[in-house]
């Protein structure tokens, strides 16, 4: 899991503290508060800083949390798109120090959610930012909303010494993944993932164990890294979800994971949950 993105935050997100209209003035002043200023994927970095002084005339910003030093950290949403770079690039780039691009993720998810949710789902009415930016109040009915976070199952899939995975037909060419879906309102982890394999391939699954978790920002997903033990072998394939799927000898998912699989096809990078939870599949 070393390689993964999104996981290695440093921040103690102070839940107890974020009503209190005093100490949040307190940390907006903080001498060396940092804030982050974004616009939908991107992230603001001009002349190499990542980070800004308190900015004048903006409102609404979203605490994070503080870091080892005490130090609060803040986001916020730009007017503009300029001097951006989109979060998946540095991601892949490894530019940043992961402890940061973890932050920065909690800050793109956050700030998602305030621009969607700036009307009340039961009346109508406009909200009102509350909590440091972890609620939002409905002036007219009272209504409190939370930030929400979508459960998604994504799965290595075994049987008889190979490994299921599938491709999508966005993705670059020789690309081959883990099965993946949205959790369902009244699932278990272990029914979701049985039936998101059986709806997208057809294949019956048996036992599920779970390998991991990712915070996935784009826009508020947690993945849920699992392992599933399959009960037969015929693919009937979803061509509305997946552009085919197959089963792979565990020697060629080896080579994909390296990227030196001599047909071209890999696997995903060790950025992404799926890296970890088919290396997991290969290697219990």
């Amino acid at each position: 899991m070393a390689g993964m993105a999104f996981i290695y935050s440093p921040l103690d997100r102070k839940a107890n503290h974020r009503s209190d209209a005093q100490w949040l003035l307190a940390q907006l002043n903080h001498p060396k508060a940092k804030f982050i200023q974004m616009f939908e994927d991107s992230v603001r970095i001009a002349h190499d800083e990542l980070f800004l002084a308190k900015p004048e005339g903006v409102h609404g910003f979203v605490f994070l949390g503080e870091d080892e030093k005490a130090e609060p950290w803040f986001t916020f949403r730009a007017k503009t798109e300029g001097e951006m770079v989109p979060l998946r690039p540095l991601m892949m780039g490894h530019t940043i120090p992961r402890e940061t691009l973890s932050i920065i993720a909690q800050a793109r998810s956050l700030l998602h959610w305030h621009e969607k949710h700036s009307f009340c789902a039961n009346c109508g009415a406009p909200t009102q930012m509350a909590d440091a930016g972890y609620r939002r109040i409905c002036a007219s009915c009272k209504t409190e909303h939370f930030p929400r976070t979508d459960p998604v199952v994504i799965m290595a899939v075994r049987h008889n010494g190979k490994l299921l995975l599938g491709r999508q037909k966005a993705w670059v060419a020789g690309q081959y993944s883990a099965i993946a879906g949205f959790m369902e309102p009244g699932e278990t982890m272990e029914q979701a993932v049985a039936r998101e394999v059986l709806e997208e391939t057809g294949i019956t699954v048996g036992k599920v164990h779970y390998i991991a978790s990712q915070p996935w920002p784009f826009p508020s997903s947690l993945m849920i890294g699992c392992v599933a033990e399959a009960e037969n072998s015929t693919i009937i394939v979803d061509e509305k979800e997946l552009e085919t799927a197959r089963w792979f000898d565990f020697a060629d998912v080896r080579l994909m994971l390296a990227h030196k699989h001599p047909s071209g096809m890999h696997a995903s990078h060790p950025w992404a949950i799926a890296h970890v939870v088919i290396k997991a599949a290969l290697d219990e």
